[in-house]
């Protein structure tokens, strides 16, 4: 073989081995961001000292404690941007931002010293602790959706908080990256569960419910009632208080991935990781007031046009859909409601004044 075609060759068998490396990097993070401000209690805050748990060494009281507020997020590169403004706006608006206990979920594949940095960095007073989530635990459950981004195996995080966390955890705020609070959070945490409800979100019952499975899955006369008795409507699972005892006891974890199996076998649902919620929770969870999920400002799945809030008090704004606040700005293309989140953002850019 000509010398020339032996370099070539070997030049591919590098490209390859390079592009693969690539492929299998850690997590990195190419943009900065600056250091928040520190938040204090208000006076009346109560005193997180003595829990009922044994602790291990060197874990905080607050990890454990029913006193705190307990958030749980999820953590990637892609999305660490939204979830800055999300933390700082949380800390911001709290009457007692020292006993909250942030809960973050990242891919076990992710470098989670470089997010834990990253968080440290922008909030070196912030109490929390970085979760790693298995990929592989639901790669194989998830069925391709309408949009890509809803496809990632951390979207799905949420359905296993309950395994994810400390079980002294037993109540946790569940939060999306690409939003926003105006509000004290204890508020939302508070929210009445009552004797048997499992999670709490805002319902919107105006939704056309059937939209949300396939024909296919209203066809069926076994599926179709899935929903009888029950007063089942929309709601969004980017906002959700979550009673983790009670889904550990119920095993909910386990009736969302069959719903998802069924999926893998027969396309009921088009979007994502809400649907099978829907399912197993639409009609049995506590109501929560509108103004704790303004949603959709980040449009439809589809071409992320512009939105209004709807009508009503605000406590919490998010950009659920295709747009995020952070890509239209950058791209000086922003929504009239984007300039509510540009506040919060954190990064350091060229021409930032310390």
């Amino acid at each position: 073989m000509p010398l020339h075609q032996c370099l070539f060759i070997l030049w591919l068998i590098a490209l390859v081995l390079g592009l693969a490396t690539t492929a299998n990097a850690t997590t990195t993070i190419s943009q900065r961001f600056k250091e928040a401000p520190q938040f204090y209690n208000s006076p009346d805050c109560p005193s997180i000292s003595s829990i009922e748990f044994e602790l291990d060494e060197g874990e905080e009281h607050i990890f454990c404690s029913d006193e705190a507020v307990h958030v749980a997020m999820t953590l990637d590169s892609a999305y660490i941007r939204g979830s800055m403004a999300a933390i700082l706006s949380v800390l911001q608006h709290s009457s007692c931002p020292q006993n909250i206990a942030f809960h973050f979920v990242a891919s076990a594949k992710a470098n989670a010293s470089l997010l834990r940095a990253t968080i440290s960095t922008s909030f070196p007073y912030l109490k929390f602790r970085v979760h790693p989530f298995d990929d592989s635990s639901v790669s194989g459950l998830i069925s391709t959706s309408i949009r890509s981004a809803l496809d990632c195996p951390l979207n799905y995080a949420r359905s296993y908080l309950a395994n994810l966390l400390p079980l002294c955890v037993r109540r946790v705020v569940y939060l999306d990256s690409d939003l926003v609070l105006v509000d004290d959070i204890a508020k939302l945490a508070a929210t009445d569960l009552g004797n048997s409800s499992v999670l709490a979100a805002p319902e919107y019952c105006n939704a056309n419910f059937t939209s949300y499975f396939t024909p296919t899955f209203w066809s069926s006369h076994a599926l179709s009632l899935t929903f009888a008795n029950r007063k089942a409507c929309y709601f969004n699972t980017g906002v959700m208080v979550i009673d983790l005892d009670r889904w550990r006891a119920g095993d909910y974890t386990t009736k969302i991935e069959e719903w998802m199996e069924l999926q893998k076998r027969m396309r009921i649902y088009e979007l994502g990781s809400l649907p099978p919620f829907l399912l197993v929770f639409a009609g049995n969870i506590a109501p929560v007031d509108h103004r704790w999920n303004q949603h959709g400002l980040g449009g439809d799945n589809f071409r992320g046009l512009c939105r209004d809030l709807h009508p009503g008090p605000v406590s919490l704004l998010h950009w659920s859909g295709k747009g995020k606040p952070w890509a239209r700005l950058d791209a000086n293309r922003p929504c009239p409601l984007d300039a509510l989140w540009a506040p919060y953002d954190l990064l350091h850019t060229p021409f930032a004044l310390d």
